[in-house]
């Protein structure tokens, strides 16, 4: 990794309040013709750009979707606009279309004030610090202005009607032919976004019966008292409706939740470890591994390493767990937040395309979710989040070290603590987890104190 530092792009691109720096239009200008042009810098050959955009359903999603189709056409390459879809959907439609770069305007889980940047590669893979940084300077240096299209090579842009159609068949070749999910009741949750059109009809025509939340956006209405962060309307309409199972997905629908039929949610670990199972016992998991994130319960490690297989964690975001997968070979791996990753079938976070895989593994062992479900017992995990002025390196902040290690003291190995910073907010996030809550509450407390003291925060 390039000791170089992201000013714009953080833990899953650049993410900020609309109209304000630095989610402007401007920046978006200027973000669309670096991207451009460090592709035709690497295109072999005189080959046409094509760069797709996608969208949620922020109202803010206009201005940047036009900003970056001016600044790609400047340089000479094509857009291919798809409007509100997932970004899985993005990814996917990227390599199906061949064209040589994704870009999903989204600030996923975020209310509808915020907007957020985000760019795959051609395989449909979201970009190494590394390119990011690239991209940065060139949005700094103004290199790319040398390079600017001649009138008659200025770039088009189309509209793709039929993408989500596209996505729609891809996403159900992801379920197992020789099943349907006839007599299944499903809740599920659009959280007024991206998904609210493609993820009912994915479930519909595999024959379930849907039940639809979240899926009336109005430019303003995203992720607001819905979706994956939000899930008690999702379980009331489990529990009214008599359900199979309740699923949540987030704003741009990469990450899902469930709840199972008596009411109780279900996250990201327990669905890792239902689906590792499952691949563990049919031969189908490869690698010998299961890619997590720092965030991941203790007990979902202790489960995976008890089956004989190699449990990874990485730092905290999908696009390092997917680039660990890949490094090892393996095809399972995924957040506790929901964003589950099988690269068999795709090569991000996939709401959707998970909820199939565990609906899959319902009908195959006739079991409810609760009892899936119930296949590991998590530890209990607090997470505090400390409000800050400026980022201090960690180390640096008063007592803080001597903290950390008195109070993994007394852990004495059957708890985890972990501190970072957010990547997408003003934030640091502490999270301690062991089998004693009362103790776990009264180390969180400590750190969070001390990281109070220190940097003048507020905790939330």
């Amino acid at each position: 990794m390039s000791d170089k530092i992201k000013r714009l792009f953080g833990t899953d691109g650049i993410r900020g309040v609309a109209n304000q720096e630095p989610m402007t239009p401007e920046m978006s200008l200027r973000l669309g013709k670096a991207l451009a042009y460090l592709l035709k810098q690497r295109a072999e050959g005189p080959h046409p750009l094509k760069i797709v955009i996608g969208k949620d359903t922020r109202l803010s999603g206009y201005i940047f979707e036009q900003a970056l189709s001016a600044g790609i056409a400047a340089m000479g390459a094509d857009v291919l606009l798809v409007g509100p879809l997932p970004t899985p959907a993005i990814a996917f439609l990227t390599q199906n279309m061949r064209a040589d770069a994704g870009i999903v305007i989204s600030a996923s889980h975020n209310p509808y004030e915020d907007n957020g940047i985000k760019i795959f590669d051609r395989y449909g893979y979201k970009l190494p610090d590394e390119e990011e940084i690239r991209i940065e300077e060139l949005m700094q240096n103004g290199e790319s202005n040398r390079l600017r299209a001649s009138p008659g090579d200025i770039g088009k842009a189309y509209r793709i009607d039929d993408a989500p159609g596209r996505y729609v068949v891809f996403a159900k070749n992801s379920f197992p032919r020789d099943l349907t999910l006839e007599g299944i009741k499903i809740v599920l949750d659009c959280a007024n976004g991206a998904g609210y059109k493609v993820s009912p009809t994915i479930f519909q025509e595999l024959g379930a019966d849907v039940v639809t939340i979240g899926v009336h956006p109005d430019g303003k209405n995203i992720n607001t008292d819905c979706g994956s962060l939000n899930p008690e309307l999702l379980r009331r309409s489990v529990l009214e409706t008599g359900a199979a199972l309740g699923i949540a997905l987030d704003g741009d629908a990469d990450r899902v939740i469930f709840c199972d039929e008596s009411g109780e949610m279900v996250d990201g670990d327990k669905v890792i470890a239902i689906c590792a199972d499952e691949m563990i016992r049919n031969g189908s998991l490869r690698g010998n591994t299961v890619v997590t994130t720092l965030m991941s319960n203790m007990a979902l490690e202790n489960f995976i390493k008890d089956k004989g297989v190699d449990f990874v964690r990485t730092e905290v975001g999908d696009r390092y767990v997917s680039e660990a997968m890949r490094a090892r070979g393996c095809n399972l791996g995924g957040e506790q937040s929901g964003h589950i990753i099988f690269l068999d079938h795709t090569t991000t976070g996939d709401g959707t395309l998970a909820a199939l895989q565990v609906l899959a593994i319902m009908k195959r062992e006739g079991k409810p979710l609760s009892e899936l479900a119930g296949i590991i017992d998590l530890y209990p995990q607090l997470l505090l989040n400390v409000r800050i002025r400026k980022r201090k390196e960690l180390s640096k902040i008063k007592n803080l070290s001597g903290l950390i290690r008195s109070n993994e003291n007394r852990l004495s190995g059957r708890g985890r603590i972990n501190i970072r910073y957010s990547g997408t907010e003003p934030i640091s996030r502490v999270m301690v987890e062991g089998e004693d809550v009362t103790l776990i509450k009264e180390i969180a407390d400590e750190l969070v104190d001390a990281i109070q003291k220190d940097i003048g925060a507020e905790a939330s």
